[in-house]
């Protein structure tokens, strides 16, 4: 054999690069579910019933029509949304995929059909408000609360303590006034919107308010078709928005040509409205108008006054409720969307506040501690919050409920003994970046005010979720240790017991009645 026979025989054989028939395509569906998968894991730490029975007071239940879809599948895929960071088709995509997130929806077998249209999750994110995601946090809460009771408790008693236990009288109980420690800190939850400027938002406005003439013409009503430049309008637009430098006098001069513009397309609708009998517009095209005629006043207001501030501006002709929050940040002094002032008890988060407009949140801070006493029935032990909460009036308030403020004391810092460490406030600040670069709290992508809430709402409600799945493993694991201790302190004592009977220290009865 010479040297290229054997090549050819050493070398291995021709693997085809076709794609194999789906009928001889080895699939795992007749096999079991590992065990240790993470929606198989999750789906056991979650209180199902306690939260499907919450969504069906809110939605009801239907007795006659077709019937509607799962309160188990509503919320799982709205936590299966939020845990991956999907949009709303590529979630119903993966729930038609995946076998084990519809293991976590509570599906008895696969199912190759989708559980919904991917529409759908408009409908269910204004079903489940923001406060009744509160309420299901509250519950996710008070199930970390009674694992928590399970856990500190000793798994076996001496005599002395049951006796003890049995002199105690049940009927007293010990009224509780403070317990707890909460950090307090807000933040803003960016929505999903181009870089608002006073050009492009004009632009906008134009281009819809055009839109708007040519749906309202009508031949019979009208004699001629107003005229609206949009072409030459467009033009002196690009003509500044596409250069990298632009200057101040040469953006003024392109805002005064775009209001211009604007107010001749405003007084051509009013005329074409005019000649209607009835109001022609639907409910959106009406907000539309409204929105146009608003930001067409505000902007003309802060081009005579030559400032940039004006009261409830609008930075999106599609989102008007979405306002500028200043924050002072490094990376964006000015974010755009709604601000959140958040508790963490426990590791848990939850939503004192959630508005459009910006707030300051040392004002509220007495709103939030009784808050914290409705949800619990008792004030907070410990306060820790930033410097902006730290007002004198603050500080008075909560040292007349008895509430211990830990931040940095007034006066000198030499006469004060305890002070704030470094670091205590990173447990908050940790949990709005999980939130913002795992579940997409940096980007809210609904457009509508209440569907915004609502995702901002089951962020949160997952994060809860994950805490409470991390923490019953670890309950797992210190039931585990606890019974290895027995185990090891048993084995002691028989072997101490047994070394005294081998030195005639002891007899072998007592050991047979332990035994």
């Amino acid at each position: 054999m010479n040297k290229v026979e054997k090549r050819r025989a050493s070398a291995p054989a021709f693997v085809s690069e076709q794609q194999m028939v789906l009928v001889g395509f080895e699939s795992p569906f007749s096999k079991k579910l590992e065990l240790n998968n993470r929606w198989v894991r999750l789906s056991s730490q979650i209180p199902w019933d306690e939260l499907c029975n919450m969504y069906l007071k809110i939605v009801g239940i239907k007795e006659t029509g077709r019937p509607s879809i799962s309160p188990r599948v509503v919320i799982g895929s709205l936590i299966i949304k939020h845990i991956c960071h999907l949009d709303d088709r590529e979630t119903v995509d993966q729930i038609t995929e995946n076998m084990y997130m519809q293991y976590f929806l509570g599906y008895q077998s696969f199912s190759n059909e989708a559980p919904f249209d991917a529409s759908l999750f408009v409908e269910f994110r204004k079903r489940m408000g923001l406060d009744q995601i509160n309420a299901m946090n509250d519950k996710i809460h008070s199930m970390y609360l009674s694992r928590q009771q399970r856990t500190e408790t000793q798994p076996s008693k001496t005599r002395g303590e049951e006796e003890q236990n049995k002199d105690q009288s049940p009927d007293k109980e010990t009224i509780i006034s403070h317990k707890g420690r909460v950090l307090m800190d807000a933040t803003a939850c960016p929505q999903d919107i181009a870089f608002p400027t006073d050009l492009s938002l004009l632009s906008d406005a134009r281009e819809k308010s055009e839109e708007l003439i040519d749906l309202l013409y009508q031949e019979t009503l009208h004699q001629n078709k107003p005229r609206t430049y949009r072409k030459q309008a467009r033009r002196e637009y690009l003509k500044i928005a596409q250069k990298k430098k632009k200057g101040r006098m040469e953006i003024r001069k392109g805002i005064r040509k775009q209001l211009s513009y604007l107010k001749r397309n405003l007084k051509h609708i009013d005329l074409l409205l005019d000649k209607y009998p009835t109001f022609p517009l639907k409910a959106k095209q009406q907000k539309y108008l409204w929105v146009i005629h608003t930001l067409y006043q505000q902007q003309q207001q802060m081009y005579e006054a030559h400032n940039h501030t004006v009261k409830d501006r609008i930075v999106s002709i599609h989102q008007p409720h979405v306002r500028p929050i200043v924050r002072g940040k490094s990376t964006a002094k000015t974010e755009f969307g709604a601000k959140v002032n958040v508790s963490l008890i426990d590791g848990f988060s939850f939503l004192d506040k959630l508005s459009w407009d910006a707030f300051n949140e040392g004002s509220h801070m007495a709103d939030y501690v009784e808050q914290y006493k409705k949800r619990f029935g008792y004030y907070p032990k410990e306060i820790l919050a930033d410097q902006i909460y730290c007002t004198r009036a603050n500080r008075n308030h909560l040292k007349e409920l008895g509430i211990k403020l830990l931040a940095k004391p007034l006066g000198r810092q030499k006469a004060v003994e305890e002070h704030l460490r470094p670091g205590e406030r990173n447990p908050i600040e940790g949990k709005f970046g999980q939130a913002k670069t795992g579940y997409g709290l940096d980007k809210i992508k609904a457009r509508l005010k209440e569907t915004s809430e609502s995702w901002i709402a089951c962020i949160f409600l997952v994060l809860n979720l994950v805490k409470l799945a991390r923490q019953a493993f670890s309950c797992l694991y210190w039931s585990f240790s606890a019974i290895e201790k027995n185990r090891k302190i048993w084995i002691t004592f028989f072997k101490n017991s047994i070394m005294k009977i081998l030195l005639g220290k002891s007899k072998l009865i007592p050991i047979l009645r332990v035994c």
